[in-house]
């Protein structure tokens, strides 16, 4: 269910604060560069007096305990700013979202992800924020390259990454050692992965499965495409064929005959992408694939030592990749405060400390230098040194996937269901998929 915080109170200005915000302190907007020139006609704040924010994300109590920590801290440096939160699990958040967008009623500042972010930009529901980063009053100088390109949509600047993540196969490291198999190492072949999940299941005797069913998982299908040259989309259609999907489906056909992974049954439950349900949290895998910045949460589900460790294949199929973006509701009655909440939310560096990891690397690079000696917490710092040691390997970012993106991810995961069970030949899955999945992103 959605949690609801009253408006947070005022706590006193801070004399260091770096500038004003001249339209939230009731200054002629235009004097302040508002919003000449802005291309979407957003409304404007004029008003004099106190301005309240309402901020919506999803998460769990951790990740609203430090948000709402950082933004009372915004509140101390702009006390005329408040802000009405609401914060509830994944599941039915963007349920939620739709029957406040159909309403006019979206919060001021959203959490979203790259699922959503080009249905939202096309729709207008969120504000274009590109005039703003052209005279960086949102500053994203300190970002990766890439990280401010997976926010862009048809050129324009439409969300901040609110952190940055890379896929990863999660290990249990205790196993690892009681069973004297060697720890899965970067770079390793798709085909070497699964020999070394093959060796996890014979050397525990078939009581774990050495990994998960990745045959389902589009983060997995994207690095292994990106591997071979190819890409997940193309524009707003496929960027791959009826002939590589099968590739990729006979990949986990062999895993799944090898038994490197576990039934059928087992690898649903964790198709749900839920934490609390990765197979290596419950026990029944040596690893799972998931974002790095999960890994402190999947760590504070299991008493086991987690490891990380890159997908495998070159590290340059992976890419500066957005855990989730801030993005302003284009209707906003105050464009520039909430455009100065997420400057706030992503170059300053207190604010930084106080969010660590929780949603991944700090997306600017200066203040991740800034709060790099404040991470006390060990699978933070595992998950932000595989971060760095990945960095300068990276490849070019994608754009962020297009709309019908999400119905894609739903289609794979069944089509990848319908061959594991054996209902359908992996030909005639195949060629369902790529007919559903370009309708999907057509309609």
């Amino acid at each position: 269910m959605p949690v609801v915080r009253p408006p947070f109170d005022r706590l006193g200005a801070d004399p260091g604060r770096r500038r004003l915000l001249t339209a939230v302190l009731g200054a002629p907007l235009l004097a302040s560069g508002g919003l000449a020139g802005c291309s979407d006609d957003a409304a404007t704040s004029t008003q004099d007096g106190p301005v309240e924010l309402s901020v919506f994300w999803w998460g769990g109590p951790r990740r609203a305990s430090l948000t709402e920590k950082v933004l009372r801290l915004y509140s101390e440096r702009n006390p005329q700013v408040t802000f009405r939160v609401t914060w509830q699990g994944a599941d039915g958040y963007y349920e939620r979202l739709a029957t406040q967008a159909a309403g006019g009623n979206v919060p001021d500042l959203v959490q979203i992800d790259d699922a959503m972010l080009t249905e939202y930009a096309q729709r207008q529901i969120i504000l274009d924020l590109t005039d703003r980063v052209a005279d960086h009053s949102l500053d994203l100088r300190g970002l990766p390259e890439g990280l401010i390109r997976y926010g862009t949509v048809e050129g324009r600047t439409m969300a901040v990454a609110g952190g940055q993540t890379h896929a990863g196969v999660v290990f249990n490291r205790e196993l690892l050692r009681e069973l004297q198999v060697p720890e899965p190492r970067a770079g390793m072949s798709w085909a070497e992965y699964v020999s070394w999940a093959e060796e996890v299941t014979e050397a525990s005797d078939g009581q774990v499965a050495g990994t998960m069913d990745g045959s389902g998982d589009y983060r997995a299908l994207w690095l292994w495409l990106r591997s071979q040259g190819g890409d997940l989309y193309r524009g707003k259609q496929l960027g791959f064929g009826v002939e590589q999907l099968i590739a990729w489906f006979e990949l986990w056909q062999r895993a799944r005959r090898a038994r490197a992974t576990p039934g059928a049954a087992l690898v649903e439950q964790a198709d749900s992408g839920e934490p609390s349900r990765q197979l290596v949290v419950t026990g029944l895998t040596a690893a799972s694939f998931a974002w790095s910045h999960q890994l402190p949460e999947l760590q504070r589900l299991t008493g086991a030592e987690l490891g990380i460790v890159g997908l495998p294949g070159p590290t340059g199929a992976q890419w500066a990749r957005a855990s989730m973006f801030w993005a302003a509701f284009r209707g906003t009655r105050h464009p520039d405060a909430v455009t100065d909440v997420i400057n706030f939310l992503t170059t300053n560096g207190e604010a930084g400390t106080v969010l660590g990891h929780e949603r991944g690397l700090n997306a600017s690079l200066a203040v991740r230098r800034y709060a790099e000696g404040s991470i006390t917490d060990p699978a933070q710092q595992r998950a932000a040194a595989f971060g760095a040691a990945i960095a300068d390997q990276l490849g070019p970012a994608p754009a962020p996937p297009p709309k019908g993106h999400a119905k894609v991810r739903t289609l794979l995961v069944a089509t990848a269901e319908s061959i594991r069970v054996k209902r359908t030949g992996t030909r005639a899955a195949a060629s369902r998929f790529i007919a559903q999945a370009n309708a999907a992103l057509a309609a």
